[in-house]
């Protein structure tokens, strides 16, 4: 539950879930690594591969999640306490690494879910990098590469020229958004938040994972609202106001919130038909 949303999809090349497993390769400051998370009896055993190995497992308690500080998290009678009683194993990991995690999470703007998987498991095969270590994994897109494609070298991967862009962008200032995760979280996002093309909704989606932010939430998120206000209100629909007025009882939890309605499976009723995906690479 706590290292699962940083794979993006199933078919995901860099990262392997199952029950109580966890194998994930990315890109360190000190180089290339693989690691598996696995639960036992008394913990979490952690064991990595490449030159980054180092850097991982020190942080390997970070990425689990034990540095999430939920104290102070004490929901009242009702849905939230429920699934919090139910999921009591979910944390806010902080993995440290942004632009690794920005560059997914930038294919995922204003697009379905499946559309954004679909695009970056096309750039991460295109710009293929074994991942040290035995787990067979594919290594995250190497953001120099990244920032060195043309523009239109991201319309068969399914990506428009204005993500491509922000990509590129991101891809080229690395240095100075990994920089932002030795900041305080809020000072982190306000970093992010100055580049043109990120906006609310990436800040949160990258703080809650990488910066280890309890208390983002993804404003701008075309299901999020609904969501919230359906658990919270009974309110088939929501707008972000509505939805920041419905947590804001949780600060500085609101982040956790979302998490836990969201793995709760809280669906709120639909009406008409689902966002239509654009195939970008026909157009």
């Amino acid at each position: 539950m706590t290292l699962g949303p940083i794979q993006r999809g199933r078919g995901d090349p860099t990262m392997r879930t199952g029950r109580g497993i966890a194998e994930r390769a990315s890109r360190t400051p000190d180089g290339a690594v693989s690691v598996r998370f696995v639960e036992t009896g008394g913990g979490v055993d952690v064991e990595a591969w490449g030159p980054g190995a180092a850097w991982v497992l020190d942080r390997a308690a970070a990425w689990c999640g034990a540095e999430d500080d939920d104290a102070g998290f004490d929901p009242p009678p009702g849905l939230v306490r429920e699934i919090w009683r139910r999921k009591r194993g979910l944390r806010i990991p902080r993995t440290g690494l942004l632009t690794e995690r920005l560059i997914p999470v930038i294919m995922e703007q204003k697009v379905t879910g499946n559309e954004a998987r679909r695009a970056y498991r096309r750039l991460v095969t295109a710009l293929a990098e074994p991942a040290p270590g035995p787990l067979r994994l594919t290594l995250p897109p190497e953001p120099e590469r990244v920032a060195a494609l043309p523009y239109y070298a991201f319309h068969p991967f399914g990506v428009e020229r204005r993500r491509a862009e922000v990509l590129r962008q991101v891809c080229a200032r690395t240095a100075w958004v990994d920089e932002a995760g030795s900041l305080r979280s809020d000072a982190a996002e306000e970093r992010l938040a100055t580049v043109q093309g990120i906006g609310p909704w990436t800040v949160a989606e990258v703080a809650r994972t990488a910066l280890g932010d309890a208390d983002a939430v993804s404003v701008g998120d075309f299901h999020v609202p609904n969501i919230v206000a359906w658990a919270l209100a009974r309110e088939p629909r929501g707008s972000d106001e509505r939805m920041l007025e419905l947590l804001q009882p949780y600060r500085p939890h609101r982040g956790r919130v979302q998490l836990l309605l969201e793995q709760g499976g809280i669906r709120p009723p639909a009406f008409g038909p689902r966002m239509e995906p654009r195939v970008i690479d026909r157009i």
